[in-house]
C-alpha cells in the first residue's frame, strides 16, 4: 500500500439523483478522474471560506478578481488609492481592458482574512466596480524578504 492511500479516509454519501448526476456531468466536463478529486476540491474551497469568516487574525492568500467600468481614469485612479492604504496585503495585480469600456483587475493577496474583508469592502464602496470575488486559500507565499537589524533584503541574497 502506497502512502498516500494510507493517508486517504474514505466517506460515503447519499445525494439526491438530480444532484449525483449534476455531479457527474461537471466531473466529466472537467475531465477529472473522479468524483472524489472534485469533492475534496470542493471541500478545500468551503473550508477556506470558513475559516475567513471564523477566524479573522488568520493568514490566508489569495485572489480578488474585479470588473469596473473606467470613466475616464477615474475608477482605476480611486482603486489605486485604495490598494495603497493596503500596501502589506496586495502583493501584484493585473489589469486588462476590456469591451464597453470595462476593465478587469486580479489582485494577487496575503494577510489576516479581517483585513482581506476589508480590503473587499473598501473596493467595493468604489462607484463602478461591477463585480468582485475573493478567493482565498489557507496556503500562503513563502517569505519574500527578510528583516536584518532594520533592513530588509530579499532571501536567498547574502
Amino acid at each position: 500500500m502506497s502512502s498516500e492511500s494510507a493517508s486517504l479516509a474514505r466517506l460515503s454519501m447519499s445525494l439526491p439523483a438530480d444532484l449525483f448526476r449534476q455531479l457527474d456531468t461537471m466531473v466529466a466536463e472537467r475531465g477529472l478522474p473522479s468524483r472524489s478529486q472534485l469533492i475534496a476540491e470542493l471541500i478545500r474551497h468551503a473550508l477556506a471560506e470558513h475559516e475567513s469568516l471564523t477566524r479573522p487574525d488568520e493568514m490566508l492568500a489569495g485572489t480578488i478578481t474585479l470588473v469596473y467600468r473606467s470613466e475616464r481614469g477615474r475608477v482605476r485612479h480611486l482603486l489605486s488609492q485604495t490598494q495603497a492604504t493596503y500596501l502589506k496585503e496586495v502583493i501584484s495585480s493585473q489589469h486588462v481592458v476590456l469591451e464597453d469600456d470595462q476593465s478587469l483587475e486580479v489582485l494577487l493577496v496575503q494577510g489576516p482574512a479581517v483585513r482581506l474583508k476589508e480590503l473587499c469592502d473598501a473596493i467595493r464602496r468604489v462607484r463602478g466596480v461591477q463585480q468582485l470575488e475573493l478567493v482565498t486559500t489557507t496556503s500562503l507565499l513563502p517569505p519574500l524578504h527578510e528583516q536584518e537589524a532594520g533592513t530588509s533584503k530579499p532571501i536567498g541574497v547574502i
